[in-house]
């Protein structure tokens, strides 16, 4: 089955923020902004800030930062406005976090900002969904001041990721014939580190440290986790595609495969919590 390009769209991006915020992006959000607040950079662009969880932890990290969030999603985009604004308007006033947040619906490819415009650059879970990786690469580059800092991460392979992987192995059970290859292909289909640091390379950087790193995973049910995975991401889209092949695109066949997954995770990983581990690998590049 081909895998299409990622849409985040319709009912995937509440469903991705409410299950998959917790479970997968949470942690790495946390950490990324530690990584910033020691930098301490007076402008930030986010590229691919989905639904805003980097967002948020950058604004209350960097509180005299103006940040700049972007993404090709304009619903992604809507949910992350809403999402920061009660978020970081409890942590130290909605009306001044507004002031110095902004948001734009524009492709990392391309975007549309001056030269040497910001002093940090921010990335969670986006650059492997690029369809011209260089390119994104070099438009941080030239958005970038001298001096800063281009920090992005990125997925492990499904090997160090077991939940993702049992969904997968869930899939490949279900639909022998032509399973849906989005979870394999995308989110976790470039870990390769030689590979991330060519292409980085590639698009301007001559400094780049890439790290390991790993946290727990945790959702507090696997039913929230099976629905992340079944229609929090375009895996939803693919899967569509998938049960429309077999005549049976109806909500009874998603929740059938929803119910699959779940008790895969639930076996695996417990019923409630749902706890395994995560890597990923994240990367500093200026």
């Amino acid at each position: 089955m081909p895998t299409p390009a990622p849409t985040f769209s319709g009912s995937v991006p509440r469903a991705y923020h409410a299950c998959l915020g917790p479970l997968l992006f949470d942690a790495y959000a946390k950490d990324l902004a530690a990584r910033f607040a020691a930098l301490a950079p007076k402008r930030v662009l986010e590229t691919a800030c989905g639904t805003g969880i980097v967002t948020k932890e950058l604004a209350r990290a960097l509180p005299h930062a103006a940040i700049t969030a972007t993404d090709l999603s304009a619903p992604m985009i809507e949910v992350a406005q809403t999402y920061v604004a009660e978020h970081v308007g409890a942590a130290g006033g909605t009306s001044a976090a507004n002031a110095r947040l902004t948001f734009h619906a524009t492709d990392a490819c391309s975007v549309p900002f001056a030269d040497a415009s910001f002093d940090a650059i921010a990335c969670q879970y986006g650059v492997m969904f690029y369809p011209d990786k260089v390119k994104g690469m070099q438009e941080a580059r030239r958005v970038l001041a001298k001096g800063g800092r281009y920090i992005f991460n990125i997925w492990d392979a499904l090997a160090h990721n077991p939940i993702p992987r049992v969904v997968q192995e869930t899939f490949e059970r279900l639909f022998p014939a032509n399973p849906p290859k989005f979870i394999p292909t995308m989110p976790f289909g470039w870990s390769d580190r030689a590979e991330i640091e060519r292409v980085t390379r590639a698009g301007g950087f001559a400094n780049v440290t890439i790290q390991t790193l790993s946290f727990p995973s945790v959702s507090p049910s696997a039913a929230d986790a099976a629905k992340g995975w079944v229609e929090g991401t375009p895996n939803a889209a693919v899967l569509a595609a998938v049960l429309a092949e077999r005549g049976d695109n109806t909500p009874e066949a998603i929740a059938t495969v929803r119910e699959a997954v779940r008790q895969a995770l639930a076996k695996n990983f417990g019923e409630a919590p749902c706890r395994s581990t995560m890597q990923a690998v994240v990367v500093t590049a200026w």
